[in-house]
């Protein structure tokens, strides 16, 4: 059954997380306003099915699901043009601080392009949300052990894509 307030609070608590949670899961700067549309317009028709207290974890799995989509919608697109697909950049000038700040999070997504898109999801959310292994599991259905080889495993090709920018 369909509650607005309780929509209202969710998009009010969680919007950032998910905005972020795309970003990291691969969905580029231009995208990602419509990918949250996207995830909250699928979290509005299911939210009768949400428990209460798992809006963080449907929200979550939601955006990994609509990011994987919208990865798979860019390959499609460069096979068929043959070229890469860019973003576009906001014809305003920027303040050097949000030059660097571009070209560092530039280097972050790519490094984080290197991760498998299980492992990505586990590394995001370790390291850049801030949560515990046990709180990934409970988010992601996965058991603890499996969230910390994922993330183990995440962590080397993670660092090793690092490396390999930084030269």
């Amino acid at each position: 059954m369909f509650s607005k307030a309780r929509f209202q609070a969710g998009m009010e608590v969680h919007a950032e997380f998910v905005r972020r949670s795309l970003r990291r899961l691969g969905v580029p700067e231009n995208l990602a306003d419509d990918a949250r549309q996207q995830v909250f317009a699928i979290y509005v028709r299911k939210i009768g099915l949400v428990h209460a207290g798992a809006e963080r974890a449907f929200l979550f799995s939601t955006s990994s699901h609509v990011a994987a989509h919208i990865r798979r919608a860019l390959a499609r697109r460069r096979e068929l043009f043959g070229e890469a697909v860019q973003e576009v950049a906001d014809p305003a000038p920027r303040p050097d601080q949000l030059v660097e700040q571009r070209q560092a999070r530039a280097l972050l997504d790519k490094a984080l392009d290197a991760l498998p898109a299980d492992l990505r999801a586990v590394f995001v959310l370790f390291e850049l949300e801030d949560l515990s292994a046990p709180e990934i599991a409970k988010l992601t259905g996965l058991p603890t052990g499996t969230v910390a080889s994922r993330l183990h495993r995440a962590r080397k090709i993670f660092h090793k894509a690092a490396r390999r920018l930084r030269e």
